[in-house]
This record gives C-alpha cells, structure tokens and sequence, in this order.
C-alpha cells in the first residue's frame, strides 16, 4: 500500500584529526518533542483544503512507495500534521535517490551508515547491492520495538546484504561500528534522518564521529532539524548557511545545502510551507579517515624498517 512515509522523531594533505567526541550522540538532556507522533486523519476534516491536498499527494502520485511504514504508524493522522509529514517526505524522497544514485554510480561504496529514529525502513525497502553492509545507529528501546512490528509483517534484510544495530546509548560510537565490521578504510555512505540531535554540540559529536571514520571520498547527507539550528546564529537564513558550511569544513567535510523546494519542483511536487527550517545537505569527505591514516603509518613504519635492514646489509 503506498502511503506517507514514518515521520523522523525529535525522522590530499590531511587535515588536523576531530578527537573522539566526549559524549554519545544522545548526550543532550533536552526533551524531545514526542507530540508529533499522535498525529490522526479524522474523517469529520475531509472538506479541509490540507486534507485534501495531502490526500492527494499520498494516493494519487505518492513520492515513493513504502510497503512496510504502514505497521510503524499510528492509525489515524491528525490533519494539522500533512504539512510536517509534506516536508518528510520530500527529505525522504532526496535521501532515497541519492543513495540509490550514488551506489549505481560508484561500485565502491557497500558500506551505508544510517543515523535514525530506530523506525527508517531504507534496509528492507531499498534495492541494495550485494554485499552491501547497513549499520543502523539508533535509540535501542524503538530500534527493538519496531524490528518486531517489521518482522511481524515479513519485512526482511535483502539476500546477500548484512545488517547490525549500533545502539546510539553506546558510550563510544566509532569503537562500536568498528566491532561490528565498519572499515574505514573502504568507502561509505552516511544517512542523518531521524536520529535525535536537539543541541549544537550534539551534531557536532556527529560530525567528529563522521570525521574520524568516513574514507576520503565518503558521501554525509541528511536532514538537519531546525530545533538547535539558530543557536549558531541570528537565525538569518544566508548566515545560518554560511555557519553550517565553515562547521562541517572545520571537520574536513565540504557541504552543499539544498532547498526543499528545489527538491519538490525536481519531482514535480510542491513544499508546504510549515514554519520549520529543517536542512538538507550533501557533504564529502576531504580528509583521509583514522583507519587511512594508520594504514599509511604502518607502511612509512615498514619501509624504514626495510632501508634499515638494507643498509645494515652494505655495512
């Protein structure tokens, strides 16, 4: 059944190297904002102008198709939400076309990192490659809640393909993928949708975490939230941008942002207008990653090893 998709909850010369971040990703104490989760659809609003635009967009000509989403939802969604839901599905739609894009494009990328609510269906509706591996780091108490509700429906992982949860609790992050397989020295895809990020320091936690493991080369894309986002400025769209751009540069990332609108005229679609000033963007990694580094430092190590012993020879 297509419907809407889940919303994301509150959904060269190396550089200097990031250190690993003090605090897990979860590390900020303010609340997030559940509210949004008890969205309904009453029938008694079906001469609603929003209601009917929404219910135009989810039926007729749906972004994508999510066969899966429909378990994770609650039954009903409240009218007022369209407008959110609008938006979300636009950075979902971005998000799902350039992975796919880039995996087609580029043999090399098999290892995809996705920083969710615990609810992104992208591991068992995607069309991955073989041997592509999926880390999902996310909150552990809605990552076991809705793997259950999937299952339960006969979602599954695509044969060839291999899947591990990273609690997003876990005190330190990068050491946690490692375990679980992650190489830094292949490259990667990392996805930012859903997972909470309520503060400036949280994301930039992130980021140090996408600094020190993401292979030079690397794709980070997502959606930033626009809860903590005027903490870095006047709240000024040109200024928060340019702020944004130095914050991921001064971790080795060059960043694009794009508009939500360009991403609806793209597809034929329309953004609502909703208030927020959520982000889209697309960063590469410029700087080489930790595992790069050591490799390279064992190799120096190696070869002085061996114009030593070559030299003693002589003598």
């Amino acid at each position: 059944m297509e419907v809407l998709p889940q919303l994301s909850q509150p959904t060269a010369t190396p550089l200097a190297r990031s250190t690993q971040p003090l605090l897990p990703f979860h590390a900020s104490k303010k609340k997030i904002n559940n509210t949004i989760f008890s969205a309904k659809l009453e029938t008694k609003d079906k001469d609603d102008h929003y209601y009917r635009e929404a219910m135009k967009r989810a039926c007729l000509h749906p972004m994508f198709t999510d066969p899966y989403i429909r378990c994770l939802l609650p039954p009903i969604i409240e009218t007022e939400q369209a407008q959110i839901l609008n938006k979300h599905c636009l950075a979902t739609k971005f998000i799902d076309d350039k992975l796919v894009k880039t995996m087609q494009k580029i043999d090399a990328f098999r290892q995809v990192v996705l920083l969710s609510d615990g609810m992104d269906t992208r591991p068992y509706r995607l069309n991955w490659p073989l041997s592509t591996i999926l880390f999902d780091v996310s909150l552990d108490r809605f990552y076991k809640t809705s793997t259950k509700k999937l299952e339960g429906v006969g979602a599954k992982i695509p044969r060839g393909c291999l899947f591990f949860h990273v609690p997003s609790e876990t005190p330190n992050i990068q050491q946690a993928l490692r375990i679980k397989g992650f190489n830094g020295a292949r490259p990667s895809l990392w996805v930012l949708q859903g997972l909470p990020v309520s503060s400036l320091a949280s994301f930039k936690d992130i980021l140090c975490v996408v600094s020190n493991l993401a292979m030079k080369g690397s794709i980070f894309l997502g959606e930033l939230a626009d809860d903590w986002l005027f903490e870095t400025e006047t709240g000024i769209k040109s200024t928060i941008m340019e702020c944004m751009d130095k914050l991921f540069m001064s971790h080795g990332l060059r960043v694009e942002m794009i508009g939500y609108d360009e991403v609806a005229g793209n597809i034929g679609k329309e953004s609502v207008k909703d208030g927020r000033e959520n982000i889209l963007f697309v960063a590469e990694q410029l700087q080489f990653s930790d595992d790069q580094m050591e490799l390279w430092r064992r190799e120096f190590q190696r070869l002085e090893e061996d114009g030593d012993e070559e030299g003693f020879e002589e003598l």
